[in-house]
């Protein structure tokens, strides 16, 4: 199940934990930087940065050089909706069939994941797809992203099973399902839990999320208060520091950029440019080195993590 692969990875094992871990067993590449949502709890709508399409050679000497490397699971998305990149099928079958990631893995808002596109992604050879589903409603779905997009993600997510069992049944490969969503407090936890209930059969695993605060840059957002750091999934959470995602995976920007964050929506988590820069060397640039030496001190202070976990220090 997916909750096994996201504990495995948020868990930091022993070998990890060190300024200059072995090469990540995961990497997120961004293939765009776009989204057709603009939803409150998700920086992307603040545009803070240019917004474009990975150079598709570019994309394909990476995939191979990160394999080499050793990196094992490739997420085909980071922070912008890879729906909307023209290649997406044609990335999963170099990454699967000519690369040999033994795990390629995408998450989509789901609009645009019509049953045409799904049967190409599946038929590409993906294993992994999730539906980040997060309203309760029409209405709800419409305030927060500023989309009228319910109806079309719960037929989307609904028409996806019969699909991948077709698939499946034709070629023998099995995409899995699943979906996430925001875990709330109060009436909009029991609210969700009845949209939940309109998709749950259709997908192979549900598991919440509690609300992130984006690396500072949504916390307060319509009053809410989201958990410091990433600290993984709502059943398993973590320690905000060290963070994981500075240890066991790495996220790269649509112009070739590594990152030390989830959530590196203004570039200021640079570790280096893999336009230039071979990857392990800038998994393991000095600046990265620097900063997981300060995650695994426990105190962040002035550095780029500063801002996300500072509020944790003055709750109460």
């Amino acid at each position: 199940m997916i909750t096994e692969r996201i504990d495995a990875i948020t868990r930091i094992p022993p070998a990890y934990r060190t300024a200059t871990p072995p090469c990540p067993p995961s990497v997120k590449i961004e293939l765009t930087a776009r989204c057709d949502l603009a939803c409150f709890f998700c920086a992307t709508s603040q545009r803070l940065r240019d917004k474009r399409d990975m150079d598709w050679d570019f994309l394909v000497r990476l995939m191979r050089e990160m394999r080499e490397a050793g990196v094992q699971e490739l997420g085909m998305f980071y922070l912008g909706e890879s729906m909307l990149y023209p290649r997406l099928a044609e990335a999963i079958a170099v990454a699967k069939h000519d690369l040999g990631y033994p795990y390629v893995f995408l998450t989509t808002n789901g609009r645009l994941a019509t049953p045409e596109k799904l049967k190409s992604l599946f038929e590409a050879g993906l294993n992994s797809l999730k539906f980040s589903f997060n309203w309760a409603d029409a209405d709800q779905a419409k305030e927060i992203t500023r989309v009228d997009c319910f109806d079309t993600v719960v037929a989307n997510i609904q028409a996806s099973r019969c699909v991948r069992d077709e698939v499946a049944a034709r070629t023998g490969h099995s995409c899995g399902l699943y979906a996430s969503s925001i875990q709330y407090d109060g009436e909009q936890r029991e609210r969700m839990a009845a949209a939940v209930d309109k998709i749950a059969p259709f997908v192979d695993q549900h598991y919440w999320l509690p609300l992130y605060g984006q690396a500072g840059l949504t916390t307060g957002e319509r009053g809410t208060m989201p958990v410091a750091g990433n600290v993984g999934r709502a059943e398993a959470m973590r320690d905000p520091l060290p963070c994981w995602a500075l240890f066991t995976e790495g996220h790269v920007t649509w112009d070739g950029h590594l990152s030390a964050c989830c959530f590196d929506h203004d570039g200021r988590f640079n570790m280096g440019d893999l336009t230039k820069t071979p990857f392990l060397e800038a998994w393991n640039s000095q600046k990265f080195q620097d900063l997981r030496a300060a995650n695994l001190a426990k105190d962040v202070a002035g550095t780029v993590c500063d801002d996300c976990i500072a509020y944790r220090r003055h709750e109460g």
